[in-house]
């Protein structure tokens, strides 16, 4: 099944220190890929794989689940730590909730975590009903392209295929009884204006976490897709001085030349 534009995965061979980025549900690498490509040019390791079911039609996600998801960016961490020293996860909305689970269970060998508006929740009187409805209906009205900037869009699905969103609901469930493990420096960035994830979501996160050196930041310009909105040089910068601030490595891969690649 051919891919949609921009849906490809990512990665850059950079230093020393390693950032695996993840997208979101139903959307692709090319919502975060900006985020991606700021981090490789100033010679970071840069991961950003393309999550099973996703960038090609939404009936291929009615086959997957948050099991595939989850093991799609376990086997990318896993595939960093023999390259790299030092291993940063980063996350958007779903692609926040992996990063998390990330960092709880794989504890030392995760140095931080950034997450972009994550997910912690299915909200609504229709999550109650996903583990019935799902059998009656295949899909419903898709969540893509929610962004405040004149022009910007995602490339993500129309349609959200309801056997999967019953899948992320029970993932975001387990996910929440494991951030109590999530110990690593944490920076946490979310919108106010967001139409797709409430802002309840960030505060469940924040006081759940076990972290002791946690920043927050609100995207005052920004929706759900902040890493294509008005903030998101402000998520890049942030992003890169908090590995900065907490890698002895980064100053030193700053200015090496890498190689970039797709597929």
């Amino acid at each position: 099944m051919p891919l949609l534009p921009g849906a490809e995965p990512f990665r850059h061979v950079g230093g020393e220190v390693g950032v695996l980025v993840c997208h979101g549900f139903t959307g692709s690498p090319q919502s975060v890929r900006p985020w991606a490509d700021y981090l490789a040019e100033r010679g970071l390791t840069v991961s950003l794989p393309l999550l099973p079911g996703h960038g090609t039609r939404w009936q291929d996600m009615q086959l997957t689940g948050w099991q595939d998801w989850y093991a799609e960016v376990d086997r990318e961490l896993r595939s960093l730590r023999e390259h790299c020293s030092e291993i940063f996860v980063c996350g958007l909305s779903m692609g926040g909730a992996l990063a998390l689970r990330l960092a709880a269970l794989h504890g030392d060998a995760v140095r931080g975590v950034v997450v972009v508006n994550p997910g912690n929740k299915v909200h609504g009187l229709a999550a109650k009903a996903l583990p019935v409805a799902r059998h009656l209906l295949r899909s419903t009205k898709g969540i893509a392209s929610d962004i405040a900037k004149p022009g910007a869009a995602e490339v993500g699905y129309d349609r959200v295929p309801l056997h999967a969103a019953h899948s992320l609901r029970r993932f975001f469930h387990l996910v929440d009884s494991e951030l109590p493990q999530v110990t690593q420096p944490l920076l946490l960035l979310h919108s106010p204006d967001d139409r797709v994830v409430p802002a309840a979501d960030s505060a469940r996160i924040l006081a759940r976490v076990s972290s002791r050196d946690v920043t927050e930041r609100l995207l005052e310009r920004s929706r759900h897709v902040a890493t294509l909105d008005h903030d998101a040089e402000l998520i890049f910068k942030d992003t890169y001085a908090f590995i900065n601030r907490l890698s002895a490595g980064a100053d030193a891969d700053a200015g090496k030349e890498g190689t970039a690649t797709r597929g």
